[in-house]
């Protein structure tokens, strides 16, 4: 039997990766995050958008990797993003600002679409949702080592994840109010325990 995987999706700097660690504390669920840095493409794809493809292709193939593992695991899963995200949202942006040509994105497609099906979607995902001035503080503040996506970039994927999200029940979308300076997410790991504890 394989356990249920929660992903948190959202803009870049929402508060994703803390969500999902605390949820991983607390309801001891596996996690699985997003482990940029050690990533083999994603120095090179932001030093040269050549790699633009095969820092995509990666990405996909560690997600579904850490679907399939944390669903090995009898309690399930929570992932920072996930599959869907990083085809959705990143492979899209990358697509329209011209850093995968189309064959490449469709090739990216491909890929996503043969994976999705061969494991099943999240038992839910939530949507953290913020104004963009406060993603935007809180982008400029985390200050990772290596970042893809740039300060210019909220807005699109603001839209990219509309876009997506918006056509999808609720549930299995929870959209979450991230706006709080709550770093704790006291809040929405209330909300999230009531609806774990019903599935």
């Amino acid at each position: 039997m394989m356990g249920r995987l929660v992903s948190i999706v959202g803009n870049a700097g929402v508060g994703k990766t803390t969500l999902a660690r605390l949820m991983s504390q607390r309801f001891g669920l596996a996690l699985g995050i997003e482990q940029h840095v050690e990533r083999p493409f994603q120095a090179r794809f932001a030093a040269d958008r050549r790699y633009a493809l095969a820092n995509q292709l990666d990405y996909l193939l560690l997600r579904a990797e850490q679907e399939r593992h944390l669903r090995s695991q009898p309690q399930g899963g929570v992932q920072d993003g996930g599959l869907d995200l990083d085809f959705h949202i990143f492979t899209q942006l990358f697509y329209r600002k011209g850093y995968l040509e189309q064959d490449e994105y469709l090739l990216c497609e491909r890929l996503y679409r043969q994976m999705r099906l061969a494991l099943p979607t999240p038992e839910l995902v939530v949507w953290l949702q913020a104004p963009l001035d406060v993603i935007a503080a809180r982008f400029r503040r985390r200050g990772r080592p290596l970042e893809i996506a740039a300060l210019d970039d909220l807005a699109a994927l603001d839209a990219l994840l509309a876009e997506w999200l918006l056509p999808l029940p609720s549930p299995p979308v929870l959209r979450l109010d991230a706006a709080q300076d709550d770093p704790g997410f006291a809040a929405g790991l209330a909300q999230l325990e009531m609806i774990l504890n019903q599935r």
